[in-house]
Parts: C-alpha cells; sequence; structure tokens
C-alpha cells in the first residue's frame, strides 16, 4: 500500500470512530507502528487530525468525547488484560464500586463470579455484565441517562451515593497524568465519578497505556487520590508512557501491569473465583486498612491518608510467586525517586 493511501485509510477510520490507537491503525493497514506514527505526523501537520498519546484524534479531540461503540473498538486486548488482573483484587463478600467505561465492563464480566459481592455501579452495561451473576447483588444510583456512554449522571445520579461505603471504586476515564490524575470531556460524567470515589476507601484506576499522557477537560480523581493504577504494558518505545508510570510511581500510586496472560484470572481460571487460577496481585507496600467488625477498609476521605510505599523489585502476589513468574500480570519495578 502506497503512503497516500495508507494516509487515507487512517483518516477515514479516525473520521469514522473520532480516536484510533496506533496499535489498531497499523494492524488495519497491515504496517509497522513506527510507520503508522510517521503517517499520523504527517497528517497532523496539514490540519486533518490530531496526535494523542499512542493514537489519533479528530481535530479538537481535547474536547470531543467518542461514543461506546467507537470506544469499544479500541484497545480490546489491552482492557481484557487490565480487567484480567483487577478481577483478582475483589474478594468475595465485599461491597464495590464500579464507573462507567468499556474497561469497567470488562472488568464487571469477570466479577459475575465472584460470590457474595455487591457492586453499586451508575453504568447500564456494567449492571447488564452482572444480570444473570448467581450470588451478586446489583445497586444502581439514580439519575438521568446519558446515551452515549450508556451511564446515569446528574444530581439523582450523586444524591444516591451520599452515605455510601464501600472498600473501593474502580474507574476508568479519557486520560490519566501525573500531574492532574484522571480525567475525562464529560462535565456530568466527572461530577458523578467524584461522587462515587468520595464512597471508596480507595480508589483503583483502570487505563490502558494510550491513555497515560492525556488530558482531558475535567477532573475526576486527582494523583494523590488514586491508590492504585492497572493498565498494560507499554511498548518499549513509548518513552511518553514510560516517563508517566515513573512519575505516578513518585506520588505514592500503586502500579500493576496487565502482561499478555492474564486470561488465566478470573474470567476462565480453575475453580472459579476462589481457585487457584485467580490472580490477587497484591501491589507494593502494606495492605490498607481494614474494619474490625465486617473485614471491610474504612471508608472516608484520603487526601489526608499517608500512601503506602511504591512497588519495588522485590514485590510479590499474596501466593508468594515471584511477580517476574506470575503469567498474568505483575507489578511494575518502579521506585519512587523522591522517598
Amino acid at each position: 500500500m502506497f503512503a497516500a493511501e495508507r494516509r487515507q485509510l487512517i483518516l477515514e477510520m479516525v473520521r469514522a470512530n473520532g480516536a484510533v490507537s496506533l496499535r489498531e491503525l497499523a494492524r488495519v493497514v497491515q504496517t509497522s507502528e513506527v510507520t503508522v506514527r510517521r503517517d499520523v505526523r504527517a497528517l497532523e501537520a496539514e490540519g486533518l487530525l490530531d496526535r494523542r498519546h499512542g493514537g489519533a484524534v479528530l481535530p479538537g479531540g481535547f474536547t470531543r468525547e467518542s461514543g461506546f461503540p467507537q470506544k469499544s473498538h479500541l484497545a480490546t486486548a489491552e482492557k481484557t488484560a487490565i480487567a484480567d488482573l483487577a478481577a483478582g483484587l475483589v474478594d468475595e463478600g465485599e461491597a464495590v464500586v464500579v464507573g462507567a467505561g468499556t474497561t469497567t465492563q470488562e472488568l464487571a464480566r469477570r466479577l459475575a463470579r465472584v460470590p457474595g459481592l455487591t457492586v453499586v455501579t451508575n453504568s447500564l452495561l456494567v449492571a447488564q455484565a452482572l444480570a444473570h451473576a448467581n450470588r451478586v447483588e446489583v445497586v444502581m444510583t439514580g439519575g438521568t441517562l446519558r446515551g452515549s456512554n450508556y451511564a446515569l449522571v446528574g444530581s439523582g445520579a450523586e444524591q444516591s451515593l451520599q452515605g455510601l461505603r464501600v472498600s473501593r471504586a474502580f474507574l476508568s476515564g479519557s486520560g490519566l497524568t501525573a500531574e492532574r490524575g484522571l480525567s475525562t470531556s464529560n462535565m456530568l460524567s466527572a461530577s458523578v465519578d467524584r461522587a462515587l470515589v468520595q464512597a471508596a476507601a480507595e480508589v483503583v484506576v483502570l487505563a490502558d497505556h494510550t491513555k497515560l499522557g492525556t488530558d482531558t477537560m475535567f477532573q475526576t480523581v486527582p494523583t494523590d487520590v488514586i491508590t492504585r493504577l492497572v493498565t498494560d504494558e507499554p511498548p518499549p518505545h513509548d518513552e511518553r508512557a514510560l516517563t508517566e508510570l515513573q512519575a505516578l510511581a513518585d506520588q505514592g500510586v500503586q502500579i500493576a501491569v496487565a502482561g499478555p496472560g492474564a486470561g488465566s484470572g478470573p474470567a476462565g481460571g480453575e475453580g472459579g473465583p476462589a481457585g487457584p487460577g485467580r490472580q490477587q496481585p497484591r501491589l507494593g507496600g502494606p495492605p490498607p486498612a481494614r474494619g474490625t467488625e465486617d473485614g471491610l477498609p474504612l471508608p472516608g476521605p484520603r487526601r489526608n491518608h499517608p500512601h503506602p510505599p511504591g512497588p519495588g523489585p522485590g514485590a510479590t502476589l499474596r501466593g508468594g510467586m515471584p511477580l517476574a513468574e506470575q503469567p498474568g500480570g505483575r507489578v511494575a519495578d518502579l521506585a519512587p525517586r523522591r522517598r
């Protein structure tokens, strides 16, 4: 395929989807990511699209949010691996919050096998994924339906979360930076996400590497409120993503990196959620404080809580296996520089 043909196809894909990752573009045009990156630069110079970390968007994409049909086709393998690893953080009998998004929807499909679980969500897609799960209770917020991502937003959603107490919140977004934390392109979604965070003792962000270093309009979770980040392995040449991961670790965020073998986790492990196939990543540092009666972490604002130390090379999963030998994921070997 000639360069002109490749670039025309790339432009058509971006116009159709709003945003496309470099990996997906390389797969469709059947060339390397290096070549695609060069094509994207050329198209950006002509003002036909904007480059974003790990992909390309329509001009003005900083304020534009892709709809669910477009998002569901982006970084699908990465989202699956992230969901597999994140599901290992949830124990039987817990109460958790799961926000809206395509990655959190993948997580919900895996949580369907965790017995005794209570999931609070403002996402119709998350609720649908759990609708037929045995021994999983789903609690939905009120609010107004936002059709582009099938989420309930507005004052009704925020008010229904008042007084809620859960162990942790799992959230996604449009971008993640060490400077501003998690952000999204929609004001109503950002406001509900902030309410979800206030109900949780700790916050787990699910974000594939294409979102690292991307900043969007509305901040949802400041960096000092994020307890953990579950992401995928950035390409070796992606210095921006690697730099952002280090910066997040420097600020006390515990980082778990999902590997290509993460599919052996709760979605397909032997013996179901409690069986030996289930991954339970222990991210670097001491475990969070536990309540004395129900075994759940005590909720409350985290801004005044000290962060545990960042993950180091010696961190292991709960089973004691060195992280380098775990098939499904690992804690990134990122030691905070400013400790």
